[in-house]
């Protein structure tokens, strides 16, 4: 039996731990060819050399992806090794401190937003060169929940999660009839290593109470949506935000 992404090439930053691990493993278990990028460079590798375990093809790149030089980099890396690029997951993200806007130090502001939402324009910008030459290619860029709907005291992370949803838009429009499809995902709460490290039991609890299916989401049920609108099986969707949030926004 053929798998999806035989013969393909996909780069996943964030791709360390959490909601990018899971997406590279399933890319690589379908037959691509992954890039597994993130600033922390050990985990990159544990995922790769889990990849490599279970006889799929895989390279660690470590990335700040605040940094467009980076970026660019990054992605020369994988078209060159790989002989292309068919599909990216851009990631990489960071929470950001949690207080109101009058309380936010410009630097916090900037950092979030530099990480959050910079990155993402950078990412797309050279992933599309590389798509273009090939006349192909599929995005998908990780929003939240956070993407519409809002909390207190996130002020920058939800402005780059809202701003990631335009950007998707736009470049869909741009790019579509050129065939490169760019989409976003919204997952509510995951239960990834971050949640689990920086929250109790009791705040956990409390994530879950905000989703009507009664838990929090896994990090394999986001990358499962993510690897359908990578797929072919979704040549019709793009420019579209989709959620994967336990009934979270239906509220």
């Amino acid at each position: 039996m053929t798998k999806e992404f035989a013969g393909k090439v996909a780069l996943v930053t964030g791709g360390g731990s959490g909601i990018g691990a899971a997406c590279a493993r399933q890319l690589a278990e379908e037959g691509a060819r992954v890039v597994v990028a993130d600033m922390n460079l050990a985990g990159a590798q544990a995922v790769v050399d889990t990849i490599l375990a279970a006889g799929g093809t895989a390279s660690a790149r470590q990335v700040d992806v605040s940094d467009p030089q980076a970026v660019k980099a990054m992605v020369e890396f994988a078209a060159e090794t790989y002989g292309g690029l068919d599909c990216a997951v851009n990631n990489a993200g960071i929470g950001g401190p949690l207080k109101p806007i009058a309380e936010y130090e410009i630097d916090e502001w900037q950092h979030v937003i530099a990480v959050n939402q910079n990155s993402v324009f950078y990412c797309m910008k050279y992933e599309i060169e590389v798509m273009l030459r090939q006349a192909k290619g599929s995005i998908v860029n990780m929003s939240s929940i956070l993407g519409t709907n809002a909390i207190a005291n996130a002020p920058a992370y939800v402005a780059a999660k809202h701003a990631l949803v335009g950007m998707t838009k736009s470049a869909a429009i741009a790019y579509s009839a050129s065939g490169v499809r760019v989409n976003a995902v919204g997952p509510g709460y995951i239960r990834t290593p971050l949640v689990e490290s920086s929250l109790d039991e009791e705040s956990i609890s409390g994530l879950v109470g905000l989703h009507p299916i009664g838990r929090l989401g896994t990090s394999e049920e986001v990358a499962n949506l993510t690897l359908f609108l990578l797929s072919d099986r979704a040549s019709f969707i793009t420019g579209s935000y989709h959620l994967v949030d336990g009934g979270y926004a239906a509220q």
